[in-house]
């Protein structure tokens, strides 16, 4: 029988030690890469600072917000709370219909919770 790295006691720890250290984006929901890119650049917007590490602060958190929920949800989520800013009757409908703010309830205290986590101050 051949003999392998993994088949040996010694290398058992080295396969552990690279399991546990497999990506935990890996188990978040798959949003679209270019999603992904707006909402680092909008995160690095709102939040100014040094370029790389709001880069690294902004993508930590939408990697929080990709594990909490589906891409879809995050979708109808984040349309809701943005639409809120629409002036007049348009915008009316948004802020009077109950069920779309407690979406948007939710995902302000999901942007504050991610924040917090990945160290992103208010601006």
């Amino acid at each position: 029988m051949p003999h392998t790295m993994f088949h040996s006691p010694r290398a058992w720890p080295l396969l552990a030690l690279t399991l546990l250290a497999a990506p935990l984006s890996s188990l978040a929901h798959d949003y679209p890469t270019v999603d992904r890119v707006l909402y680092v650049q909008e995160c690095m917007r709102n939040h100014p600072g040094p370029h790389y590490e709001m880069v690294n602060k902004c993508a930590c958190a939408l990697d929080k917000v990709a594990t909490e929920l589906p891409f879809d949800d995050y979708v109808t989520m984040s349309t809701a709370a943005n639409a809120t800013t629409i002036g007049g009757e348009r915008g009316s409908y948004i802020r009077d219909t109950e069920s779309l703010q407690v979406l948007i309830r939710k995902y302000k205290a999901l942007q504050t919770q991610v924040k917090k986590a990945c160290f992103i101050l208010p601006p």
